[in-house]
């Protein structure tokens, strides 16, 4: 190195030594504003943080996650089919040496121990049966059972109690602690079941670590587990499993899961555990989020600074008389954000952490659901995530840096301000980012690459904020005819710009994004609206029997109707068969006419010309393969029809006239050619339709709008295509459509009865709302504190504007009115444009996903532009309370100064 260029570097460091010690002893006499900004930096680091440590203490090492599968066994054994397997190292994939090996079918203990060393002991264990209870007057089926004798050591390593005991007999159950609130038990309870053939006694309260869901555990007497093709078996070995007993147990078909892992296959590699590829696109869109999160922050920030360096103009201006230069000058502003961002992403860090170790129950049960790993943290996370506090501190000061370099030092010496001129290239540059920005957008929509859109959302953003400033300016020149009190909240806005447009880009970007978001699920959810069929008329009940029982009689499910849903119409329905009880099922359908069926279907891959000739073509109006649809048959002489159709009396007449002529009534027209009707029937053992027998009968169509396809076939016709009927349960027409609570009770009714129940509950409720009401709350939160933060700074700079007033004889209310009219500006205008740009920004997202399907087919259906008012509410009201806010909490005593010249 250079003497020249070692000298320049000592400098340097020089010089950044003593801007970090000004910015350290500033950072103390100005402690107000350094607990701003601390706390609008600490906050977004503790929450990065906090999720960083918990994500790190959730992803489980291998160890702990055989501890955790494994609990006090050696290994655990599942007997996969009766042909030699190879497998993995750790037992999570294997492959047999034929396609078609044979299931194991009943595996016993015997059989499973006959296979392992001398000593050796195993225990069944089944993850997942099936269990539903009745809990008040509904049934609750959504909890998860397994099977296991915890009593047993083995067993017991796979839970941890929290009171009670082990189950001893097949009428004994313990629940996790969630299952027991789903419940409604406590210990010693009693539980039954959801057909109230049974009941159990709650002796234990214990959780799976890998499952804190609602879980009940039964006593592997409740049935035979040996039956069940999902039983394993925890072994408790005489001493570690070696290479030969992985060969032995692999050569009968059984995967073994052990802690230690099973020597590699000759035939079949498999490769360690392959991390999956690169999600660039997801990595993208991280990003992109992440420096719109940046962005926020520095918008909010910046103001204190540029504050801070107003109110320091004159201790900059002697550093530039004793001669510094504008660097100099650049970095006493900077150390400001690195001594600031540095503190504040210390504090955050040691927060976050904190948070997260002694919030790590919580997150557990209601984020995770399972037990994390051992405590621990992520240094290379941490290290990024303080580096990127660190550097949004020195971009919120970057812009008061390069001001603080330019000022007038003769004018900073009197005291006097001097902003400077804004020149018209930001808004020349803002207006390009903007347009750019809308074009990256629509170019990403049409592309349907999420992260080009959000890169435009950001270019759009970034050109929004740099046009603030002279948006501002123009404002203020309207403000001229204005009362006192708002003419002087513009005219400081406009004066002040370097700390108001952040403050107004802040909250533009917040509700911008909200508003964005928002218009895009209310279109989708109207989408969804739009496309959604129901498959039965509104309020249609339908009781059927399990396989081939018979179904539930008729006086019991007609009373348990009539109590709980209000009952219109009962009718019965009939299902065709191929044969007896025992007969596997055969498939009837109707056959589409050869001259109405669609030549492609939505599974080839076809070309920008084919697609536009299939969607020309009327014949693929609904597209199909070419087996045709599915459809649910029923036989029924006209009884059942309207029940099942919801169809205008007029068409019911016709088309069960048709019915008892012998014919057939299909939901689709297509298939009706001439009055007639081809039903093919596929017969078990038939691996091809087109070699299944099929038949013409007399056919109606009988259009529905619903969405599920139905052929209604008479008895004669069944009966020419060599079917039998046999009874399926009944359909009911409720009196209108039953709310969830009759819902429930009627099906509790009826389970005794060992039928299972379908309702058309008609279309799913808005799930969009509190996600929209999050987003608005959020930009809500957000314009509110930064139009708290902006009145508060411009109150503490405007504070000899103050005293000259009050010195004239203003009244005291006057300086409420000028903090509510102050804070107005923020958050009006903030909020008027992030409305603009998010309705924009929608909008051409929306069009352009509109125009790319436009070209495609199948046919989609396209997304309406849908404006979330109860979201647009929200954020017209947040202004007026930030306003509000101001004004009440504004002290109206003006401030009186001696002033000396």
């Amino acid at each position: 190195m250079s003497p020249g260029r070692g000298g320049r570097l000592a400098r340097a460091a020089g010089s950044w030594w003593a801007a970090l010690r000004i910015a350290r002893r500033e950072a103390r006499r100005a402690r107000g504003r350094t607990a701003l900004v601390l706390a609008m930096i600490t906050l977004p680091v503790l929450v990065l943080t906090f999720t960083a440590v918990s994500w790190r203490m959730s992803e489980l090492t291998p160890a702990e996650r055989t501890d955790r599968q494994l609990g006090a066994a050696d290994a655990e054994l599942g007997w996969m089919v009766r042909q030699p397997i190879v497998q993995s190292a750790w037992g999570d994939a294997w492959q047999a040496d034929r396609e078609d090996a044979p299931p194991a079918g009943i595996v016993t203990a015997e059989q499973v121990t006959a296979l392992l060393p001398a000593g050796s002991r195993v225990v069944p264990l089944r993850r997942w049966v099936s269990f539903d209870a009745r809990v008040g007057e509904r049934i609750d089926d959504t909890i998860a059972g397994r099977a296991v004798d915890l009593i047993d050591p083995l067993g017991r390593g796979l839970v941890r109690f929290h009171s009670g005991r082990a189950p001893a007999g097949p009428d004994e159950i313990a629940v996790s602690p969630a299952a027991l609130r789903r419940l409604d038990a406590h210990l010693g309870g009693t539980v039954t079941s959801g057909d109230g053939a049974r009941s159990w006694r709650v002796v234990g309260v214990a959780e799976y670590p890998d499952d804190l869901g609602a879980v009940v555990t039964l006593h592997p007497s409740e049935g035979r587990m040996e039956t069940e093709p999902d039983t394993s078996w925890l072994v408790d070995l005489p001493g570690p499993p070696d290479e030969g007993l992985f060969r032995r147990l692999n050569g009968h078909g059984i995967l073994v899961r052990a802690r230690t892992p099973a020597p590699a296959s000759d035939i079949v590699a498999f490769g360690p555990d392959v991390r999956l590829p690169m999600d660039v696109e997801g990595m993208s869109v991280s990003v992109l989020v992440g420096g719109l999160g940046l962005l926020e922050v520095v918008l909010l920030v910046g103001p204190a600074f540029a504050v801070g360096v107003r109110r320091r103009r004159r201790d900059l201006a002697l550093v530039a008389v004793a001669g510094g230069d504008d660097a100099h000058l650049r970095r006493i502003v900077l150390a400001d954000g690195v001594v600031l961002g540095a503190l504040g992403a210390a504090i955050g860090v040691a927060l976050g952490v904190a948070a997260a170790f002694a919030g790590r129950p919580l997150v557990e049960q209601h984020l995770y659901g399972a037990r994390f790993g051992a405590y621990r943290c992520w240094p290379e996370a941490l290290a990024a995530i303080a580096a990127v506090a660190v550097l949004a501190g020195v971009l919120a000061a970057l812009a008061p840096a390069w001001t603080a370099a330019r000022q007038d030092v003769v004018a900073g010496l009197a005291g006097r301000r001097t902003p400077p001129a804004h020149r018209r290239r930001w808004l020349t540059a803002g207006v390009a980012l903007a347009v750019g920005g809308a074009a990256v957008a629509a170019f990403g929509a049409a592309r349907t690459a999420p992260a080009v859109i959000l890169a435009g959302l950001v270019l759009g953003e970034l050109g929004l904020v740099f046009a603030t400033p002279t948006l501002v300016g123009l404002l203020a020149r309207l403000g001229r005819s204005l009362p006192l009190a708002p003419r002087i909240a513009l005219r400081d806005a406009s004066r002040n710009r370097s700390s108001t447009a952040p403050a107004i880009s802040a909250v533009m970007a917040a509700v911008a994004g909200s508003v964005a978001i928002g218009v895009y699920l209310a279109s989708d959810d109207a989408r969804s609206a739009t496309m959604y069929r129901p498959a039965l008329p509104a309020g249609t009940v339908l009781v059927t029997s399990h396989g081939p029982n018979e179904p539930p009689a008729l006086p019991r499910v007609a009373e348990a109707a009539r109590a709980h849903l209000g009952v219109r119409a009962v009718a019965p329905l009939a299902e065709p068969g191929c044969g007896g009880p025992d007969t596997d099922p055969c498939v009837v359908s109707p056959v589409l006419p050869a001259e109405r069926a669609c030549p492609w279907t939505p599974g080839d891959r076809l070309s920008p010309a084919q697609q536009r000739r299939a969607r020309a073509d009327a014949r693929c109006t609904v597209p199909e393969d070419h087996l045709g649809g599915y459809f649910h048959v029923v036989v029924d002489d006209g009884t059942a029809l309207p029940v099942l159709t919801g169809a205008a009396p007029a068409e019911v007449a016709a088309a069960t006239a048709v019915l008892r002529a012998g014919g057939a009534v299909v939901t689709d027209p297509r298939y009706v050619r001439d009055g007639r009707v081809d039903v093919r029937v596929t017969r078990p053992g038939q691996a091809r339709p087109d070699t299944a027998t099929s038949t013409t009968v007399a056919g109606y169509p009988l259009p529905t709008g619903l969405g599920a396809h139905r052929l209604l076939l008479s008895r004669p016709a069944a009966e020419r295509l060599g079917l039998t009927v046999r009874p399926l349960g009944w359909a009911i027409t409720a009196d209108g459509v039953p709310d969830e609570d009759r819902q429930n009770r009627f099906v509790a009714a009826v389970r005794p009865l060992g039928a299972q129940v379908e309702i058309e509950r008609g279309a799913l409720a808005d799930t969009g709302r509190p996600l929209l009401l999050l987003l608005a709350a959020a930009a809500g939160v957000i314009t509110v504190g930064a139009a708290g933060i902006a009145t508060g700074l411009a109150a503490a700079e405007g504070r000899a504007d103050l005293s000259t007033l009050a010195a004239v004889g203003a009244g005291p209310g006057l300086r409420r009115l000028l903090s509510l009219c102050q804070s107005g500006v923020i958050a009006v205008l903030g909020s008027a444009l992030g409305i603009v740009a998010g309705l924009g920004s929608a909008s051409i997202i929306l069009t352009a996903l509109n125009r790319r399907y436009a070209g495609l087919w199948p046919v989609a259906e396209p997304y309406p532009v849908v404006v979330p008012w109860t979201t647009l509410g929200v954020l017209v009201v947040v202004p007026l309370v930030a306003m509000l806010g101001a004004g009440l909490f504004t002290r109206s005593r003006l401030p009186v100064e001696r002033r000396l010249d």
